[in-house]
């Protein structure tokens, strides 16, 4: 699993006093920053192969500003060309937020889908968590 600490900012806290929830996927996606650096180790954007096939968010609790959270990632689904991470937002001792989403292994330039490396099949294996590999 792989963990990140976010401060919650002013700004995202919206006028009801909690955090915005418009906030919680960028959060999400701050936690998957180990996960493009396997796919595009020099992070650029000619050789981006991380696309973005499906999210869903539950929302459980409120967020409030002044304490930090944890993002919690891990890897619920390995297939040939796409994966699916399975997240979690945690603020003290409380589950806030689940979260589920759908990447494909993206050829930019040839404009196709193509297999997840195996080399990057077994790193993210380590990160397993309620999921199974399997040929799509």
């Amino acid at each position: 699993m792989y963990e990140t600490t976010i401060e919650p900012r002013v700004s995202e806290t919206d006028g009801v006093g909690h955090i915005n929830n418009t906030t919680i996927p960028v959060w999400f996606e701050a936690g998957r920053h180990e996960i493009f650096k396997l796919f595009t180790p020099d992070h650029s954007f000619e050789n981006w192969k991380m696309i973005i096939l499906n999210m869903n968010v539950t929302y459980k609790k409120q967020i409030h500003f002044g304490q930090d959270v944890l993002v919690k990632t891990s890897v619920s689904r390995i297939g040939n060309s796409s994966l699916e991470l399975y997240e979690e937002i945690w603020q003290g001792d409380v589950l806030c937020v689940e979260g589920k989403v759908t990447y494909v292994n993206f050829n930019l330039q040839a404009q196709k889908a193509e297999r997840i490396p195996d080399s990057i099949r077994e790193e993210l294996g380590k990160h397993m968590v309620q999921g199974e590999t399997s040929e799509e």
